[in-house]
This record gives structure tokens, sequence and C-alpha cells, in this order.
């Protein structure tokens, strides 16, 4: 995950603070020009930090998601580690469960058990 900064991390610290928005209005939150922020938003959206969303398929409205506010979290760490998007993700996110078993079994255990009691 590469951010720019200080810009990147203005627009999520603009969304969390303004809600959802369009590129027009985060230009003039972060003094950053219109065009910048319209080709950083679609970056942060790969990256999760930021989720567009509607109405309108084509409305340019944005909001901050759950990995965007912690990226500001961790801001200041973002020079200080390797990877960045590993640690906004935390330690467990993509470790896997122990002899592959966890919530998923449990949902899976739960259905079974819903099969028998339809025989």
């Amino acid at each position: 995950m590469r951010l720019r900064q200080p810009t990147d991390f203005l627009i999520l610290e603009a969304l969390q603070a303004q809600g959802r928005n369009v590129a027009t209005n985060l230009a003039h939150h972060t003094d950053k020009s219109r065009k910048n922020i319209n080709s950083r938003l679609p970056v942060l959206a790969d990256y999760g930090l930021v989720e567009k969303i509607g109405p309108a398929q084509r409305s340019g409205l944005y909001e901050i998601t759950k990995k965007g506010r912690i990226a500001l979290m961790y801001q200041d760490k973002y020079d200080e580690v390797e990877d960045f998007g590993s640690l906004i993700e935390g330690p467990h996110a993509s470790d896997p469960q122990p002899d592959g078993q966890g919530q998923t079994a449990l949902v899976r255990g739960a259905d079974e058990d819903e099969e028998e009691d339809d025989e």
C-alpha cells in the first residue's frame, strides 16, 4: 500500500470529519486540487480505505471505511513500518485458524444440525 502524503491522509481526515462527500468539496477541505483528489479517490477505494457510494452509479460520492479510520489511527506509523497495509489489517486478519476451524466450523456445524432436523 503506497499512500501519498499528506494528500491521502488529508482526504481520509476530511471524510471522517465531514462525512460522505464528493471530490469538489474534498478539494476545498484539503486545499488540494480537484484533479488531484479525483486521481487519489479511486486508489484509496482500491485499498479499501474509502468506498464509492450511491445513490447514482456515477455520483462520485465517497465515504471513509472502517479500514480508512484505522489507517488514520496509525498515520504516525506510516513511515516507520515496511508494510502499512498489514499494520492496518491487524495481526490476525490473514492468519488461518488452527486446524482450519473457527467461526466457519461453528456456522457449518449449525447448518448440519438444521439439515438433520429436516430429515
